[in-house]
């Protein structure tokens, strides 16, 4: 192994390792995480938010990496037991792709962190740039659209979330970007009236059940879609997957033109 000894708690962080073609540096990661096909595998260290910190100090890590808010407190913690700990907290969509140029810095792979973090905001200009054109030419619009986090209750995605729909050609009233995910009411999201709906929720991959929405007392005419919750939920390289994926659904002839990398 080439470079220091990682563990990461975080999916988003461990998949930016992996992409960086570091995932051998990987001693130590979450239950949640995937770290590809590497061998030995990285020993797995507890939940997301329930790290076994005394394993982490077993396998003397020369790095940990953590990520979002739920996690400030583990970094903390690790920090007083004298572990050095990269964290970051991204909020919006930029702050995702900065994670990358600072992830390749720590783990000692500066310049390929910087060349993926190009490669995925030539993706993200290859997006906006063929439906501004689109609009140019009058044949497409931005219509409104609903993304849900967690459907009991009903909380409509923020974070990043609102600057996924905009780059992707959409119009998004329900969270200002940057924003945590918050409770919504049918109230709201009826006065708004979504052209489409996008359901995402936490955990459960691509199992989203578009009857969901479709079983609920609301008066809505949107089209309802289910994504694989890791394309919107994870600050990682999946998000532009996730950008590429709700254009697709929002202006399939437009970006279908692209010929952008299918997910």
């Amino acid at each position: 192994m080439d470079g220091p000894r990682v563990v990461s708690l975080a999916p988003s962080a461990t998949a930016i390792v992996r992409d960086l073609g570091a995932a051998d540096r990987l001693v130590g990661v979450s239950h949640h995480c995937d770290p590809g096909d590497v061998n030995p595998s990285p020993a797995r260290v507890g939940g997301w938010t329930t790290p076994d910190l005394d394993r982490v100090d077993e396998l003397a890590p020369d790095l940990v990496i953590t990520s979002d808010a739920l996690q400030a407190e583990i970094a903390t913690r690790l920090r007083t037991r004298g572990h050095q700990v990269v964290h970051h907290e991204p909020e919006r969509l930029p702050d995702v792709i900065g994670s990358v140029v600072a992830i390749g810095e720590a783990i000692g792979r500066p310049t390929a962190g910087t060349r993926f973090a190009d490669d995925l905001r030539a993706r993200l200009d290859a997006v906006e740039a063929s439906i501004d054109s689109a609009r140019a030419a009058g044949t497409t619009d931005r219509p409104v659209v609903y993304c849900e986090e967690w459907s009991d209750p009903p909380m409509a995605a923020g974070n990043w979330v609102p600057d996924v729909v905009e780059t992707a050609g959409g119009r998004y009233p329900f969270v200002d970007p940057g924003e945590r995910s918050r409770e919504i009411t049918r109230e709201e999201v009826e006065r708004h009236d979504p052209n489409h709906v996008i359901l995402h929720p936490c955990g459960y991959g691509d199992r989203a059940d578009p009857s969901t929405i479709h079983d609920r007392d609301w008066d809505l005419d949107a089209s309802v879609h289910a994504i694989d919750d890791d394309l919107l939920n994870q600050p990682g390289p999946t998000l532009i997957d996730g950008v590429e994926r709700v254009a697709r659904i929002l202006h399939p002839d437009v970006v279908d033109a692209t010929e952008m990398p299918e997910d």
